[in-house]
């Protein structure tokens, strides 16, 4: 296997943690968990940026299968239920690994709880290797902790990788001022800073992961999945979406 492959001149980041809800995957009509159509879209956005040399990780959700906080409504123990929460963010890990290899992609699933026989333990140097020989890295099973989000987990690996950016992919095109569904009068912003967005109450991640990216300096970008070519669009610095920075 070749070593790193040159970035595309083009590019605007070199490495990204790519940032999905696990909801992303479920089907409209069919309402599977995992739908192969929208998984294949997605993994041919991974491909689309892979090719243009950019280093590749992933941080998906487990939502469409289970999520901890519905657990606990459910009567299932917070804990017990995170932990459930982050063995479906394993099973989404694979489909994306599974899926992406079929297009030509190597990939590899890290996974914070230990499960040797389907996934590589997290080792932050054979991460970075990974990217260095062209694979795609996936981080599976959020922190290995409970009472952490995938958007935490997101804004760890961002920092320990010394990632350029965080890609935050949503349903809505941005950050608006107020919820652009319920108010026709909502402003997008294109770019606010993390003081702005805390002092404007914008949830754009948990407060745990959001304070992550400010103290480390990772700047988030949300954006619109719905866009077949979104993420290679922000890659190569289009403006698509919402950047936020300090």
């Amino acid at each position: 296997m070749p070593d790193t492959k040159p970035a595309d001149p083009r590019t605007k980041y070199k490495r990204v943690i790519l940032k999905l809800s696990g909801e992303v995957l479920r089907g409209g009509k069919s309402g599977d968990p995992i739908d192969g159509v929208t998984l294949e879209k997605i993994c041919r956005q991974v491909k689309e940026i892979h090719d243009l040399g950019v280093q590749v990780c992933v941080v998906i959700g487990g939502g469409n299968i289970f999520r901890g906080l519905q657990g606990e409504k459910r009567g299932v123990d917070r804990t017990t239920g995170d932990y459930m929460g982050m063995l479906a963010t394993v099973i989404n890990s694979l489909a994306l690994m599974d899926c992406l290899e079929k297009l030509g992609v190597n990939t590899r699933v890290q996974s914070a709880i230990p499960m040797n026989q389907i996934a590589e333990p997290f080792i932050l140097r054979r991460a970075i290797r990974h990217l260095e020989k062209n694979r795609v890295v996936i981080f599976a099973a959020g922190t290995g902790n409970p009472y952490f989000s995938t958007d935490t987990t997101a804004a760890l690996r961002a920092s320990e990788m010394h990632a350029d950016i965080i890609m935050k992919a949503t349903k809505v095109d941005g950050i608006y001022d107020k919820d652009p569904k319920k108010y026709p009068d909502a402003v997008k912003y294109d770019q606010i800073t993390f003081i702005d967005a805390l002092k404007q109450r914008l949830n754009v991640m948990d407060s745990t992961a959001f304070s992550l990216c400010m103290d480390n300096n990772v700047p988030i970008l949300v954006f619109d999945l719905n866009d077949e070519h979104a993420i290679q669009k922000a890659i190569v610095g289009e403006k698509i979406g919402t950047l936020v920075k300090n």
